[in-house]
């Protein structure tokens, strides 16, 4: 796989943003070139998330030194076909709801590509950038590299990132506000924290996300940052939004849940306010799938659990949901190569460049 020329793809995508005048037909005007995204603090969310990053990791090291290599291991092969079985069935689910954010973005740019090319294009950016990390990058140049092949110019495949990202915080707001609300009582006990306070949370993320629905329901709207503009989706795409953003993290909460150890106290609703906590202070950090930010606040939200239990079902929920689709998608990208090279030369006539 040569990636790096996929890399260079990325930079031709840049030099295509700058002088491709039908950006604002997707809402991203050339004025970005000359603005980009970083201002004078931009240094303040680093500095946050390497800070955050440093401490987490100092918490787990702390949280896991009572726990020996014989009982990892222990934890770690005890998950039986059952649970591994259903663990792989919402892995899949959780992907096929990644697919509908791409889909989704196209809708409303109103850009018709198959769904086959936009399952595979949505499927292995995110298996990429999440074990990776820099989903600029990653995901960036994945999605270049396929949309470009149907006509997509660079502004628009920017555009198309960038609401997919609104789907992932709709459904997140959605399943944080009421996990919070439902489950204000044993949260409390878990997180140390009162029951008013998560109420509270969960009552604010709930009206940011009926106000963000409501505000777009009024009249077209869109958004610019510092030249960037971007026409949001209406009020029918956002709900479907945040429908397929709800089926996502809820899957994704249930592979981990299902590999939790046998016996568990907690509901599916109350795991799902410290998998989404956990999710947010992840991507907050930076670090490719939130490796370490997550565990520690797993661990400590779940710490009346057997230690070297939850540690195990932590790691092979990284394999189930990280490891797999990562290969699985580095496989498929490969045959995707392969057989562009093959329909290429075959169409290509003979003595032809």
């Amino acid at each position: 796989m040569n990636f790096a020329g996929h890399e260079q793809k990325a930079l031709d995508a840049a030099e295509a943003l700058e002088a491709d005048r039908t950006a604002e037909a997707a809402g991203v005007p050339e004025v970005a070139r000359k603005h980009g995204f970083k201002g004078r603090y931009a240094w303040i969310g680093t500095a946050a998330s390497i800070v955050l990053f440093a401490v987490s990791l100092g918490v787990l090291w702390k949280l896991v030194q009572t726990v020996t290599w014989a009982e990892l291991h222990a934890a770690f092969t005890a998950a039986t076909a059952g649970q591994l079985g259903l663990a792989f069935l919402f892995v899949l689910v959780s992907y096929l709801f990644l697919t509908g954010y791409d889909a989704l973005a196209l809708r409303q740019l109103k850009l018709k590509v198959p769904y086959r090319i936009t399952a595979l294009a949505s499927f292995t950016s995110y298996a990429v950038s999440f074990t990776l990390g820099f989903p600029l990058l990653t995901a960036g140049t994945i999605r270049y590299w396929i949309y470009s092949d149907r006509g997509l110019s660079a502004a628009k495949i920017a555009a198309l990132t960038v609401i997919a990202g609104f789907t992932f915080w709709l459904g997140m707001g959605v399943v944080l506000g009421l996990s919070l609300i439902a489950e204000a009582g044993q949260l409390a006990g878990l997180t140390f924290t009162s029951i008013r306070l998560n109420q509270g949370a969960g009552l604010a993320a709930l009206l940011a996300v009926l106000g963000y629905l409501a505000w777009v329901s009024l009249k077209r709207r869109s958004v610019k940052v510092k030249g960037w503009r971007l026409e949001l989706p209406g009020a029918s795409v956002s709900l479907s939004q945040m429908i397929v953003g709800i089926g996502d993290v809820c899957a994704a909460a249930a592979v981990l849940y299902v590999l939790l150890p046998q016996g568990l106290t907690i509901g599916f609703t109350t795991f799902l306010a410290v998998y989404v906590l956990a999710a947010m202070l992840g991507i907050a950090s930076n670090a490719p799938g939130g490796l370490g930010v997550f565990e520690a606040t797993i661990l400590l939200a779940l710490s009346s659990l057997p230690r070297d239990q939850v540690l195990g079902s932590l790691l092979l929920f990284r394999v189930c949901y990280y490891l797999v689709p990562f290969i699985v998608a580095l496989a498929m990208l490969g045959a995707y190569e392969i057989t562009k090279r093959a329909r290429a030369v075959r169409t290509t006539p003979p003595g032809g460049a």
